[in-house]
């Protein structure tokens, strides 16, 4: 996963709980994606990307 991607990730993840918090319950669906961006940023994988076969960072070659 590039940088970009996981600065992106965390920005929209905290955006999406804060939201949820803010609005107590009412985005309810916003809380769990929010955490799933920032676990996927954290650790550096996405398993979305890998079942579509997408990659953010540039390919190299060996």
């Amino acid at each position: 996963m590039a940088l970009w991607d996981a600065i992106a990730r965390v920005l929209i993840g905290a955006l999406l709980i804060t939201l949820a918090v803010e609005l107590k319950g009412v985005f309810t669906v916003g809380l769990v994606v929010g955490v799933i961006l920032i676990l996927t940023a954290m650790i550096g994988f996405c398993p979305l990307y890998k079942l579509i076969g997408y990659g953010s960072q540039p390919k190299t070659e060996t």
